[in-house]
């Protein structure tokens, strides 16, 4: 079996989800169900007693070092952190504590446990750890994209802590000879994905009437790949990926947030039309955030050359897969819009100067 760090989160549970509907291989599921992470993203397994659920923090080693001996997983596949800019901004020492002190927590329960085995368990054993491209920093509009050997330049509490967090994988690699694997990813989006994040965000808010809040001029450019890929790469590079190498995974998707937002009103027009107009209509422009990367790309060509992965999504293909499912999945749109998340969207945007509306 496998044990998956934060496997409640939107890329977690995509990622149980589908290697259990790929193979019998069991996954043992931690996760400390934070506001992101949700049981309700797991409730299509379960009565699957293939997926094991453990509730725990990644920051508590002896709970973790319990699991491993009591299971014996063959890897762990490292998804727990936290991951959004604005609340790094807001709250800098939860990611310091999850993303640092937890990877290096989880490392050092990882190492003993590996330490201890013999023979093939031993020699087959891997750490894969998702980390993001964020890491690289920001790009210039003429820019080459990241590559696996961009000098990292991180420049938000989030990416200053994943950094750390890659900084310490490769470090017990190279100190320990530990089985590390590393993935830096670029946007993802898809189904289940907390609606803090652009693409969920606009989808619910242009369903309710609400306005549509775009960073500064909305040029910000992301590459943007399919959660259901970033998966598929995973799989591979944990099958495969050479100890100690890290591999870049992009959708070769490079667009501006606001062509991605005009591109959602296009598809919900057609979707779920308004009464009357169209919902570009509730675009509105808000104080950007302190710091904003103005671009990431990612070359995604070494994943491709060693391991034959390559995104099966188009971005058309995959945003309009996305936005049927939000559609056609509104009971769990209404569940996670409580709480938390509705004081967390008050204080994130309450306070940004509203800009006069562009075309």
């Amino acid at each position: 079996m496998i044990l998956v760090t934060g496997g409640a989160g939107f890329i977690g549970s995509n990622f149980v989800r589908d290697w259990l509907a790929l193979n019998d291989e069991p996954v043992i599921n931690f996760d400390k169900l934070t506001y992101a992470g949700n049981l309700s993203n797991l409730a299509s397994l379960e009565e699957d007693p293939r997926h094991i659920f453990v509730r725990g923090d990644i920051c508590d080693t002896a709970h973790i070092s319990r699991l491993l001996a009591e299971h014996r997983p063959r890897a762990i596949v490292h998804f727990a952190a936290e991951s959004h800019v604005d609340r790094s901004i807001h709250s800098p020492g939860e990611f310091i504590s999850t993303n640092v002190n937890g990877t290096f927590s989880l490392l050092e329960a990882a190492r003993a446990y590996w330490s201890g085995l013999t023979g093939e368990a031993k020699d087959s054993f891997r750490f894969l750890h998702v980390s993001t491209d964020e890491v690289y920093g920001t790009l210039g509009p003429n820019d080459p994209p990241f590559t696996e050997t961009t000098p990292y330049a991180p420049n938000s509490p989030y990416s200053a802590s994943k950094a750390a967090s890659d900084h310490l994988v490769r470090a017990y690699f190279h100190t320990y000879g530990m089985p590390v694997l590393t993935t830096n990813c670029s946007n993802n989006y898809g189904s289940f994905h907390f609606p803090e994040k652009l693409i969920p965000l606009i989808i619910s808010n242009a369903r309710a009437g609400k306005a549509l809040p775009i960073y500064g001029d909305g040029m910000q450019v992301r590459d943007w790949l399919y959660v259901g890929d970033h998966c598929s790469a995973i799989r591979r590079v944990l099958e495969a990926g050479r100890l100690g190498e890290v591999y870049n995974v992009g959708g070769w998707n490079e667009m501006a947030n606001l062509e991605v937002v005009h591109t959602l009103c296009d598809i919900l027009d057609m979707l779920d039309p308004k009464a009357s107009g169209s919902y570009r209509e509730q675009i509105t422009y808000v104080q950007d955030r302190p710091g904003h990367d103005r671009r990431y790309a990612i070359d995604a060509r070494k994943i491709e050359r060693e391991l034959g992965w390559k995104p099966a999504e188009t971005f058309a293909s995959g945003i309009r897969k996305t936005v049927q499912w939000y559609l056609d999945n509104q009971a769990w749109v209404h569940d996670v819009q409580s709480g938390d998340y509705l004081k967390w969207v008050e204080k994130n945007y309450a306070t940004r100067d509203t800009a006069q509306e562009q075309q």
